[in-house]
């Protein structure tokens, strides 16, 4: 059996999934990325006239993206220190992985779930990182 999670608190979904369900004693985000939840706007984006990205600021939207996960966990009954697993897509590596990965240390410097890094070509909107997460729901960081 299992629950799904809309937040209010998070980006409306770009195509037909919760943003996360309940699954036992754990919580299953799908993956989420830095749109405002008020506006749909990407912070630190430019767009050209084709809808080509000109300039992204990848700190802001690391923020964003953290501010995000964390609207979803709350919502569903969890917390950033359930957190248990963080998949992390980047779509420029070499550019991007430094900033992301100090940015990183800065939210997870008590609780550290494992975690994995790739690059893709490209995301579903004119993002530059998106994050798939697994959390426990119970209080004490274990399995409910």
């Amino acid at each position: 059996m299992s629950d799904v999670v809309k937040a209010r608190g998070a980006p409306k979904p770009v195509g037909a999934y919760p943003h996360a369900r309940k699954v036992g004693g754990l919580l299953y985000l799908s993956g989420l990325g830095p749109r405002s939840p008020e506006t749909d706007e990407i912070p630190g984006l430019v767009l050209g006239d084709n809808g080509e990205i000109l300039e992204y600021d990848i700190a802001a939207e690391c923020h964003a993206v953290f501010a995000n996960v964390r609207n979803v966990l709350e919502a569903a009954g969890s917390g950033w220190d359930q957190l248990v697993d963080v998949t992390v897509f980047l779509t420029n590596m070499k550019q991007d992985f430094k900033t992301f990965n100090e940015i990183y240390a800065e939210y997870f410097s008590d609780n550290q779930p494992s975690r994995t890094t790739v690059e893709v070509s490209s995301l579903p909107t004119p993002i530059a990182i998106e994050l798939k997460c697994i959390a426990t729901m119970g209080n004490d960081g274990d399995p409910a």
